[in-house]
């Protein structure tokens, strides 16, 4: 069973992805910003990381930067609501995530990118 770890400010949010992904079969570990997510991510070597990129103490961008730099075959989608989104995303992607969320999203867009990264 994959073990992701959603790394994300909104709470709800947080929630509603645990509930999408524990109903696909997935383990699923919180975290409320880059900082906790990235000590949790040492902690727990997950298969694959959502983050999302505007946080308090660390933000995505920030994150996907280290963890890419210190884990070379790291899994991570990127997701924001943010205006400068698509600045954000492709910034994102730059730095090493794979694939990309708008937000608001789908349950279909959602499982789509993960089973595509997890497949892979």
């Amino acid at each position: 069973m994959p073990n992701i770890l959603i790394i994300d400010d909104d709470r709800p949010l947080r929630v509603y992805l645990r509930t999408v992904l524990e109903g696909d079969h997935h383990q699923v570990l919180e975290a409320s910003n880059g900082r906790l997510g990235l000590e949790l991510f040492r902690a727990q070597a997950p298969d694959l990381v959502i983050t999302d990129l505007v946080m308090p103490e660390m933000g995505g961008l920030m994150l996907i930067d280290e963890l890419t730099r210190s884990y070379v075959n790291v899994k991570i989608i990127a997701m924001t609501g943010d205006v400068d989104g698509d600045s954000r995303l492709a910034t994102a992607k730059l730095l090493g995530a794979r694939q990309t969320l708008h937000k608001p999203f789908t349950v279909d867009e959602v499982l789509s990118v993960v089973r595509d990264e997890l497949a892979y």
